[in-house]
């Protein structure tokens, strides 16, 4: 549990600061038979010594030997664990079912005061599943004292620590799935992803390794309109950036399975972190106006290029107006800020072209420092992980459901083409 911390450390009073900037926090919940103990074994296997396992079950019930209650002496006694352990040096990991309405306090204290990185995850395991996976169990005697009424009785869904803390897992990732994803995100050089080749400008096509939205087989793909309406973000929680605002408030605006991936999305972040909304829809009207102003800026610049390799050289960075996901309401523009929202470093600024940011922009663009590429990976698995297409010339652009995205996935057809706005 190594690497660079997410975003500037948060400045805490030395009265309650706790660990060091290289130590790790972690925070497992989720109902009983919902694997925490499994996963904070997990993270221990894989790191070795250093890392303290402070369980609830453990401090509550074998050591106090008390029942669970708001004002039971287990809750404090778990922080002080955590923050001895932290101040020792030793990375900490505790887990428990800890009901937020119950332990929220000492948690969120806890990561506020960690001079480190902190994670907190939910496993979310429905009830069928817990009590199915509470039956599979070998220790006879724990299911004798421990029965499908008692699990029933205990269960809370989605019992989540206010603030968007913590990042959802859900029943389908395995074991070690949810180990590597909490090591990924808990130490960022295992998660840097191996560079591809330098950009070059002068190298003709660079994007060789990736589909232009100005191939023809983007453009083949058919659309089956579903029908979803486009809905605002803005009534929804999200964080949105006023950059991009127009009148009709159209920029903030996405189809309804969209919007849903999004909310997917910033669950899937660490601790600290949050998804910064830029711009969804796009009037077709607006789509060409971009598209030709930026054909326009590489004509000048290179007056030898025939009109065809302008269109291609255009489409790295601008979506051709007939297939644009964003005239669609399938794209997003997006980057991220912490938990104060101040946008972290993610290389260069959004919408960066290829010439003002030397192939920066790119998505795995070899010239970034470690913190701006930590960054991006976290960004990357957040919106992979709720069934986004990257486009690959824009660290930034993510589209589901459109023409892009259903070539990727070797879809027969999109569910998303143009579509208007409805004004009020």
């Amino acid at each position: 549990m190594t690497g660079t911390p997410t975003g500037a450390p948060t400045r805490v009073s030395t009265a309650t600061a706790a660990g060091r900037p290289d130590t790790r926090l972690v925070v497992i919940r989720g109902n009983s038979a919902s694997g925490k103990s499994s996963v904070a074994q997990g993270l221990r296997e894989h790191h070795g010594r250093g890392v303290a396992i402070v369980s609830q079950d453990v401090i509550r019930r074998n050591v106090l030997r008390e029942h669970d209650t708001a004002r039971g002496a287990n809750i404090a006694l778990l922080g002080d664990i955590a923050r001895h352990a932290l101040d020792a040096g030793f990375h900490v990991v505790l887990e428990g079912i800890l009901y937020a309405d119950r332990y929220s306090h000492m948690i969120t204290s806890l990561v506020r005061d960690h001079r480190g990185i902190s994670s907190c995850y939910y496993l979310n395991v429905p009830l069928e599943a817990t009590l199915a996976r509470h039956a599979s169990k070998a220790d006879a005697t724990y299911l004798e004292h421990v029965t499908d009424t008692h699990l029933t009785s205990w269960y809370r869904e989605l019992d989540l620590l206010p603030g968007g803390l913590e990042t959802v897992i859900q029943a389908d990732s395995t074991l070690q799935a949810t180990v590597a994803r909490i090591v990924r995100d808990t130490d960022p050089a295992a998660a840097a992803p191996a560079p591809p080749p330098q950009y070059k400008p002068s190298q003709g096509d660079p994007m060789n390794p990736l589909v232009l939205m100005s191939d023809p087989q983007v453009a083949a793909i058919p659309v089956r309109e579903c029908g979803e309406p486009l809905v605002d973000v803005r009534d929804h929680g999200l964080r949105v950036d006023p950059r991009k605002q127009d009148p009709l408030g159209a920029f903030a605006h996405v189809r309804e399975g969209v919007l849903a991936r999004l909310k997917h999305a910033r669950s899937l972040l660490p601790a600290g972190t949050d998804l910064l909304f830029i711009e969804g829809y796009r009037p077709l009207t607006l789509q060409q106006h971009y598209f030709a102003e930026y054909r326009d800026e590489l004509a000048a610049t290179h007056p030898d290029w025939p009109p065809e390799q302008l269109h291609q050289a255009a489409s790295r960075y601008v979506s051709p107006p007939e297939i644009a996901p964003h005239s669609a309401g399938a794209a997003v523009d997006v980057t991220l800020v912490d938990h104060d929202g101040h946008e972290l470093d993610l290389g260069t600024r959004v919408n960066a072209s290829p010439e003002e940011s030397n192939g920066a922009c790119f998505t795995h663009a070899p010239n970034l420092g470690d913190q701006a590429r930590y960054h991006r990976t976290l960004l990357l698995n957040a919106m992979q992980g709720a069934g986004f297409t990257n486009y690959g010339t824009e660290f930034w652009h993510f589209s589901a459901s459109d023409r892009y995205d259903a070539l990727m996935r070797q879809e027969p057809h999109a569910r998303y083409g143009p579509i208007e706005l409805a004004l009020p």
